[in-house]
């Protein structure tokens, strides 16, 4: 266990020390634990991407009291806007992605369930070719047990997110490296 452990921990430190990172949905429940591990780990740069003001507004907060002297810098942004994310990508010259933007509360994407599909789906397909065509090092989607048998829109959602980022890992010309989690 210890060895599991120990490789998972070179892997986190090869993907993110000294290196400029970017967490989509850096406000939500997910995002925002990622960013205080990913912090620990002393990257260059993180780039907070998040569509709400106020999610965005508190991890920036939070990570602005710890002692790490990485830069961080809080970006309000929809991930379906591809522009905008590759924009975000080129000129802060980002190595790793940890897409984490996602509605993940099932009742609420039932009632909503065209936005769940967008943000769900099509924030995933948009992050993953915006880090494909900026090449970025590593893309790393975090996705839900939920995914494992869809049994509602919003692990359908997942699946399909899932599902896209496996068929771009097994394309021959692929230069980013994609991980799936």
């Amino acid at each position: 266990m210890l060895q599991q452990k120990d490789k998972q921990e070179k892997l986190l430190k090869k993907n993110i020390k000294g290196k400029n990172i970017l967490v989509t949905g850096a406000g939500g429940s997910i995002g925002s634990e990622l960013c205080r591990q990913i912090l620990e780990l002393s990257p260059k740069k993180i780039i907070l991407l998040d569509n709400s003001e106020f999610n965005l507004y508190n991890i920036d907060y939070q990570l602005s009291l710890s002692k790490r002297r990485s830069e961080i810098i809080p970006v309000l942004s929809d991930v379906t806007n591809f522009d905008q994310v590759e924009r975000i990508i080129r000129e802060n010259d980002i190595d790793t992605i940890y897409h984490a933007a996602a509605y993940k509360h099932v009742p609420l994407i039932e009632y909503n369930q065209s936005q769940g599909v967008l943000n769900n789906t099509i924030g995933t397909w948009a992050a993953a070719e915006a880090a494909i065509s900026a090449n970025v090092e590593t893309f790393v989607l975090i996705s839900t047990d939920k995914a494992v048998n869809p049994t509602n829109v919003m692990g359908a959602s997942k699946r399909a997110a899932e599902m896209y980022v496996q068929s771009l890992q097994n394309s021959k010309e692929l230069k980013t490296g994609s991980v799936l989690k």
